[in-house]
């Protein structure tokens, strides 16, 4: 017996199993989790080293090479390649895209242990973590206000903490805003006066402030835990440290030096608009819901806002949730539409209750879809939303020559069951191959080697999955509605094969057409053969390119810049605030944030522990609907704009819809002596600089931070 005749005996389980699967796949859709890309493992790790304060040619022979040196055994490794500058030893691992993530993780981890007793005992311990390509935030809430910034710091401070307390935020990453600290100004001639070293302060403070745990005693029925607090809550506490005692007395701090209550020095700095503000960036966990995550951190805003220092302002800047909040309606309103026109379309030659019929395999095949992605854990992204809607038009398929040949045995006199399983063991075999067909296309896609393959084989599988459920709707689910509701009306298979009507003429001038084609068929496929040539001809002729993705118009623009390493974070927030000027002037722009003193590079770990001469500069642009002009052609007009800005290495950028594969074209330059490949990499700008087409030409050798030697 045939799958279809046992669905038609056990018809009532099949209508059971319709309402099961209407509840289990909404249930599955409102649950899965919605991100921008698809959660990709990337077989990058670094491993960093920090030793403050030392030369990179000391880091390169201290800590770098002996870690290297370790790492080269490894198995599955591509590549091994390391950064040294000053007080920082970045070393990046690339594995082969099929090796067990946490199998090497926890090799790497083996590896720079083993090493440890070879780099200096005072360096900081290596810390070895996944490189992450989803590092830019996916919300930022600006804070602007009337009162001071060390106030305002506080305020940002707390709302991080409660905002890092959403499941699925990675880190809530606090730039810009001031910190209170105790400084303590040495007098030299003082120190010699009392023949005492700038070690004998320093230590006397860190022996002092400091809390000791004293362990326990033992006191009638209880034990009790002994603690000694030494740390200050008054500044001016450190003044009255004894450093040393002479015949004539102590010697106080006080007589040393000047304490004051001062402010940190500023590591990095925020704008809004040009007003000095505090952003937080938020980061989410790789997988997690990124509408629901960014629709709970608002609600915190809104909870808090009546809480908040009067003359605290909110400002939401970068969202990508709205992209995916886009998307998602996108397909909701392509489901619904699809299935309105295919009713429509099967209603003008099968009638309203056949078309209902076909329509409902839309729905059905869409919901066991979002069933199935769920138990894979798989999430929602632009690369499974795109697949769905490119399945859309795939699904009614079987659908339609099931139904329609169930419409025909009926009018052959058949009774609903029987015609209903004859019809479809008739075309079962021929829809079965044509739904194979289709998946033997898209299936060699999910054997896409390297991390290009990791990223789009969402494509094929999401697909697949489409069109095997929309098979399964075919040959059970649909059987049975016909059975159960299909109603003939005695006549009505006359009604398109007298040739009367638009449709009857239709067909009669497809009828010649066929048979003239059949009668010729070495005119007809030199036709075709033809059009095949000419196809590619034309485009060869007529195309714009090739690329992998389509350049969208963006939502957001964002400004890289990364001056030469040892630049002050003075000189990079003013060639920042040239660019904010700059950007104020693209049209369409909602608001800036500028963000000074932060890393621009795609893994939040730049090539050296400062990172004062980097900035990054968000564009935010206004709603699709409100623009004056395409996003794209902004983009493009901007890069114009700023081209001429010096001082820095100033690049534009856009989110790209896709996974991270680096520039378009590298060329790599290796050698022994690191200067001298910074002199070929020079020639080589100049001489192909003038290529056709060429933008963002640029290399990363980095000249040594300025230094002053004794």
């Amino acid at each position: 017996m045939s799958i279809t005749g046992l669905a038609l005996k056990k018809s009532t389980t099949v209508l059971v199993m319709i309402v099961f699967i209407f509840l289990v796949g909404l249930q599955s859709y409102f649950t899965l989790p919605r991100e921008a890309a698809p959660d990709v493992k990337i077989p990058f790790m670094i491993v960093t080293t920090v030793y403050p304060g030392v030369a990179p040619e000391d880091i390169e022979n201290l800590i770098t090479r002996p870690i290297e040196q370790e790492l080269k055994s490894l198995r599955d490794v591509k590549e091994i390649s390391s950064s040294s500058s000053e007080s920082f030893s970045v070393i990046s691992i690339e594995f082969e895209p099929d090796v067990d993530l946490d199998f090497a993780l926890q090799k790497v981890k083996d590896k720079v242990d083993t090493a440890r007793p070879e780099i200096p005992a005072d360096a900081e311990d290596p810390v070895v973590t996944e490189i992450d390509f989803e590092n830019m935030p996916m919300l930022n809430v600006i804070l602007t206000a009337d009162y001071d910034l060390v106030k305002l710091k506080k305020v940002a401070d707390d709302l991080a903490d409660e905002f890092e307390t959403i499941t699925g935020v990675l880190e809530a990453e606090v730039t810009g805003g001031r910190e209170r600290e105790v400084q303590i100004y040495v007098d030299p001639n003082r120190l010699k006066d009392y023949n005492l070293s700038f070690s004998d302060v320093y230590g006397r403070v860190m022996e002092e402030h400091v809390t000791i745990p004293a362990g326990s005693m033992n006191i009638g029925e209880f034990t009790y835990s002994v603690r000694v607090p030494g740390e200050f809550k008054d500044p001016n506490g450190f003044r009255d440290l004894v450093v040393t005692s002479t015949s004539h007395g102590p010697v106080y701090i006080r007589d040393l030096a000047e304490v004051r209550y001062g402010f940190e020095e500023q590591t990095t700095k925020s704008r809004l608009d040009g007003r000095t503000s505090i952003t937080i960036g938020l980061k989410k966990r790789a997988g997690e819901n990124i509408i629901r995550i960014a629709d709970r951190a608002k609600e915190i805003i809104e909870f808090r806002k009546p809480n908040l220092p009067n003359g605290t302002h909110i400002t939401i800047g970068t969202d990508f949730s709205k992209f995916i909040r886009v998307m998602v309606e996108d397909l909701e309103n392509n489901i619904i539409t699809g299935f309105l026109l295919v009713m429509l379309s099967i209603f003008l030659f099968l009638g309203l209750t056949n078309s209902f019929f076909v329509a409902t395999c839309i729905p059905l095949s869409m919901l066991i879809t979002f069933a199935v992605l769920s138990i894979m854990g798989i999430t929602l992204n632009f690369v499974v939303l795109f697949s769905l809607i490119l399945a859309l038009g795939m699904l009614v398929d079987n659908a339609i020559v099931i139904v329609e040949n169930i419409y025909r045995h009926r009018h052959m006199g058949q009774n609903s069951f029987e015609a209903s399983e004859k019809a479809t063991n008739e075309v079962a075999m021929a829809v079965t191959s044509s739904t194979l067909t289709t998946v033997c296309a898209f299936a060699p896609l999910i054997f896409w080697p390297g991390i290009m393959g990791e990223f789009m084989k969402y494509l094929p599988i999401t697909l697949i999955i489409t069109l095997f459920s929309s098979l399964f709707v075919a040959i059970v689910i649909n059987p049975v509605l016909c059975y159960r509701f299909m109603k003939v009306k005695s006549g009505e298979e006359e009604r398109y094969t007298t040739g009367e009507g638009f449709f009857g003429k239709v067909l009669n001038f497809y009828e010649i057409v066929l048979l003239r084609a059949v009668q010729k068929p070495k005119t007809t496929l030199s036709i075709a053969l033809l059009a095949l040539i000419l196809t590619f001809a034309g485009y060869s002729v007529l195309g714009h390119g090739v690329e992998l993705f389509p350049t969208s118009d963006p939502d957001s623009i964002w400004i890289d810049i990364n001056g030469p390493v040892g630049m002050r974070l003075g000189t990079t927030d003013e060639i920042a605030r040239k660019l904010e000027k700059t950007a104020s002037e693209f049209p369409d722009v909602k608001n800036i944030i500028t963000n000074v003193g932060v890393s621009t590079s795609s893994t939040g770990m730049g090539g050296s522990f400062d990172t004062s001469n980097e900035a990054r500069i968000f564009v935010d642009l206004v709603d699709f609907d409100d623009r004056s002009q395409p996003s794209l052609k902004t983009f493009n007009e901007s890069i114009e704009k700023i081209k001429y800005i010096t001082g820095a290495d100033v690049k534009l950028d856009r989110a790209e819809k896709g996974p991270p594969v680096g520039e378009p074209v590298e060329i790599q330059v290796s050698g022994d002596d690191y200067l001298l490949l910074g002199e070929i990499a020079r020639d080589i700008r100049e001489k192909i600089k003038n290529v056709p087409g060429l933008v963002d030409l640029k290399d990363d050798f980095e000249s040594s931070k300025p230094e002053l030697v004794f």
